[in-house]
């Protein structure tokens, strides 16, 4: 008899008492377990992470402790999940150390969330510098920078390329002074650093493709940015040429996020060594990276939209001080950040002599028609567009999309409004009525409010306008359209008429015969502090397509130093113009500039919080849209000053949780 049980109780079961000892073991058993996999890891049990956390004043690492259970995944790199204020974050190892500088307990790391090292030492690295220069946070850097995760795909193994299959062609570089030189120091493992104005009729991608060559067969890597896919398919295609299939991946956000991700990693594993693509390739984790090239600089498709709004430009030079690589910096165009770096010794220039560029197409500007003339190609243009037919396809650039995008009246000029939203009309098609852009209301009945008169005039004609135009004009010739959705990427040598909207130009395949730019002046109507440049770099980019030999007509006040600039082709000359006048009102790139954009509030908060460094100067605010911009201006030695004043305010506004302001450093577009 079992005196120990108290009185009442019942007498287990023995085959239940087994299975309750059963469960009390099993349950011991999981604790025991638990309590070593919560143990820290022998060596370097402490994870510096970097958390994903939008506030500024957060944008630090954090230790965590490292259990034994993920000693081996919880690698520099990886991508993590940790507690962070009650709740899991996401976040990246950046680093594993055998002791913390922090007083109190530190939390373990709750998940690893993928053992694969995504984030490079020198991209982390890179992402706090450009961190610093954009007054904004490391996390938002990542976020351009690595790619989301996609688990299947990662779980694939990344099969090493092939050697290199070198195909040199001594002819590629061989116009371009000094070239020969700049690829043999590439070859050897050198850093030389150059900025390169190509000629009319370049093959630039190909010029690209044999620099990268060279600088493979030094073992080294490269990374190539261009504005669109366009160029990245031409680039792409050079590279196949000149190092053979497989040797290269292309990042394109276009590809989907597997196939995106696919060639992150291939790249980031080591093996693929040349990445090619639009602003985010800039952060490639290319392993031994020996150059860093960059086509068409001041095209504003590299100018970042999201924050901390980095340049394509800036992000490559930076990488190549942090990495010491070789830098290419190329274009038809010249910017004046560019020729800053040749002023100040940094780089060096390749440029072709006079000589080649007199031999490579000839370039007339023309003034335009009477405004009363039906049509706007001047006898000129007209003559260039018959001739280049006899010889191939021509190219026409109009900076308008659609048939007439504007009208006003036809006696005194008052531009047409309609009368339900005050919007401008417009016309779709020839047969189509005047209709209003902004409410697509129809304007059957429309009459001038100043003189009363009821006909309609199209100041500015679009490529679908200019399209029927230069048909009537030169019947049995094919016409093609090149804008908005319905970009051509190629045309062949065929005589055809080709009408292309400012940057849908398509490639021909042996280059253009004649090139004829309409309505400059309506490029030239930007109001921007760039606006000229623009122009002129617009114009560039599509004589630049011309065959050797071939002739460029642009419709226009010769007398405009942009038109000018490109008669002469000239854009070294036109560059050092614009940064003299830009030093001598304090623009970039002789100073630096920081614009706070927020409600009025807010942005009247941050100045009076700002700890301006010395020598800035404040201009505003002014109104702009329904906000409040001010803009802050100091000399260039005292940038990173203003930066780091920025990235403060930033903080401490983050802190208080005031109302945010957008702080954008060294914008692309100040209008």
């Amino acid at each position: 008899m079992d005196h120990t049980r108290e009185a009442g109780q019942p007498e287990m079961l023995p085959g239940l008492r087994a299975s309750v000892d059963d469960a009390k073991a099993r349950a011991a058993a999981t604790r025991r377990r638990k309590a070593q996999e919560a143990e820290p890891a022998t060596v370097d049990p402490v994870a510096r992470v970097l958390v994903d956390l939008p506030l500024a004043h957060l944008d630090r690492e954090f230790d965590y402790v490292v259990p034994v259970a993920m000693a081996d995944t919880a690698v520099p790199g990886a991508r993590v999940k940790v507690r962070f204020a009650g709740q899991d974050v996401d976040g990246f190892v950046v680093a594993r150390e055998a002791q913390t500088e922090h007083t109190g307990r530190l939390q373990p790391l709750r998940r690893v969330v993928s053992g694969e090292p995504v984030l490079r030492p020198e991209v982390a690295e890179l992402a706090r510098r450009l961190a610093e220069r954009y007054a904004g946070t490391r996390p938002d850097v990542l976020r351009l920078a690595v790619p989301p995760r996609h688990a299947t795909v990662e779980k694939e193994p990344s099969p090493p390329a092939d050697p290199p299959e070198a195909r040199h062609d001594p002819g590629v570089w061989a116009d371009v002074p000094r070239a020969s030189a700049y690829l043999a120091r590439l070859a050897a493992g050198d850093s030389p650093r150059a900025v390169w104005s190509a000629a009319p009729a370049d093959d630039w991608p190909a010029m690209v493709a044999h620099a990268v060559l060279a600088t493979r067969e030094s073992g080294r890597g490269a990374v190539v940015c261009v504005p669109d896919h366009r160029d990245s398919t031409r680039v792409s295609e050079a590279l196949d040429a000149a190092l053979g299939k497989g040797q290269h991946v292309v990042l394109a956000a276009d590809a989907g996020p597997s196939a995106r991700y696919r060639d992150f990693l291939a790249v980031s594993r080591g093996s693929c060594r040349v990445a090619l693509g639009t602003r985010s390739a800039a952060f490639a984790p290319v392993h031994d990276l020996g150059l860093v090239v960059l086509w068409d600089d001041g095209d504003d498709l590299h100018a970042e939209p999201r924050a901390p709004y980095p340049h394509t430009r800036e992000v490559l030079l930076t990488r190549a001080d942090l990495q010491g690589t070789s830098v290419l910096l190329g274009g038809f165009a010249r910017t004046p950040e560019a020729d800053h770096l040749l002023r100040v010794g940094w780089a060096q220039e390749l440029a072709p002599d006079r000589a080649l560029l007199r031999r490579r197409a000839r370039v007339e500007v023309v003034p335009p028609l009477d405004r009363d003339v039906p049509t706007r190609v001047p006898r000129a243009a007209y003559d260039a567009i018959r001739t280049g037919l006899e010889t191939g396809p021509v190219l026409v650039q109009t900076p308008r999309a659609g048939y007439a995008p504007a009208l006003s009246c036809e006696r005194c000029r008052t531009p047409a409004r309609c009368g339900a939203c005050a919007g401008p009309l417009a016309l779709t098609g020839p047969t189509t009525p005047p209709a209003c852009r902004w409410c697509g209301t129809e304007a059957l009945g429309w009459a001038c409010p100043e003189c009363g008169h009821r006909g309609l005039r199209a100041p500015v004609r679009g490529d679908a306008r200019t399209a029927e135009e230069l048909g009537r004009s030169f019947p049995g010739t094919t016409v093609r359209s090149s804008s908005g959705d319905r970009v051509l990427a190629r045309v062949g040598s065929r005589p055809d008429l080709v009408v292309a909207t400012i940057g849908a130009e398509p490639v021909a395949e042996e280059g253009y015969a004649a090139v004829v730019l309409l309505d400059t002046w309506v490029t030239l109507a930007r109001d921007d502090l760039r606006g000229a440049e623009e122009a002129l770099r617009r114009w560039l980019g599509a004589a630049g397509l011309v065959r050797p030999g071939g002739r460029v007509v642009a419709v226009g006040e010769p007398h405009h130093p942009a038109l000018q600039a490109l008669v002469r082709w000239d854009p070294v000359g036109f560059a050092r113009r614009e940064a003299e006048e830009r030093a001598e009102a304090h623009l970039p790139p002789a100073a630096r500039l920081a614009t706070i954009t927020g409600s009025p509030g807010a942005v009247d908060d941050a100045l009076t919080l700002l700890a301006l460094p010395e020598g800035a100067e404040v201009l505003g605010p002014v109104p702009v849209g329904e906000e409040l911009r001010a803009v802050v201006r100091v000399p260039r030695a005292t940038g990173p000053a203003l930066s780091s004043a920025l990235a403060e305010l930033q903080r401490v506004r983050s802190a208080r949780k005031l109302d945010p302001v957008r702080v954008q450093v060294d914008p692309a577009e100040l209008g």
